[in-house]
């Protein structure tokens, strides 16, 4: 058959959470088929032109799925599988999450769990790097934690990262002889939640008020007090938040 257009490139899936509303709130994702070339493949079929898409897509469930709706969107697809192991990958180094299997109430680090496992399961050799939160999103979560003029947060124990530390280490593992296993990253302090909160907001000269709610969900769940600070054989960053703080925070 002739074709009137044949588009090369990339072919994705989009996750998008199942809910509006906040990202940590969602309990699952829904797949979307995406990429642009695919995408114009498609926009051409339904135009009613005969279109054609030529790409590689992951021997796995979201390769599958590209496949079916593209057939569905009667596209000529000529796609080659490919699985991470044919690409040359030595060692897969991924980022995860502090306590991620320690709050299965929560969906967003469910998936990270499940992340894992596959990571795990798969025959590329891997590190799997969990760091805690990071110094630059701590005000963030208390636009996220607001309700009026107050911020809700636990007291449990916090200890993020810098993310300059964070950067500096990854790098050390990506070229690092693969462990095949976890290894946990965080900054040198624990600090309460609601303090920490505070000092980020006094420094930056918010007037909100910081309210201490054992209850106040993170990531769609409730903490216990060491939910989020990790093991005693963590790596930690040089960077302290209050010396951080001071460089970063606006003077009056």
């Amino acid at each position: 058959m002739t074709l009137d257009a044949v588009c090369f490139g990339e072919a994705l899936v989009d996750l998008l959470p199942d809910r509006r509303g906040r990202l940590r709130d969602c309990e699952a994702f829904q797949a979307h088929s995406g990429g642009a070339p695919a995408n114009v493949a498609v926009g051409l079929a339904r135009l009613g032109l005969r279109a054609g898409f030529v790409g590689v897509v992951g021997e796995d469930e979201f390769g599958h799925l590209l496949a079916r709706k593209l057939a569905e969107e009667r596209v000529e697809a000529a796609l080659r599988f490919t699985a991470e192991a044919k690409t040359g990958v030595g060692h897969h180094v991924a980022l995860s999450i502090v306590g991620s299997e320690r709050l299965p109430a929560s969906g967003y680090l469910r998936a990270k769990v499940a992340q894992e496992k596959l990571i795990k399961a798969s025959p590329i050799p891997y590190t799997i790097v969990r760091a805690t939160q990071f110094f630059e999103f701590v005000g963030r979560i208390a636009d996220e934690a607001t309700i009026g003029q107050t911020v809700h947060l636990p007291s449990v124990l916090f200890q993020p990262i810098f993310s300059d530390d964070l950067a500096a280490n990854l790098a050390k593992i990506a070229v690092a002889k693969p462990l095949n296993g976890t290894i946990e990253l965080a900054g040198p302090d624990a600090l309460p939640f609601d303090e920490l909160a505070r000092q980020y907001l006094t420094a930056h000269h918010d007037p909100r008020t910081v309210v201490t709610d054992e209850q106040a969900r993170y990531f769609g769940t409730t903490l216990e007090t060491s939910s989020l600070i990790p093991g005693e054989n963590a790596l930690l960053g040089s960077c302290h938040f209050a010396d951080w703080l001071s460089r970063t925070a606006p003077q009056r």
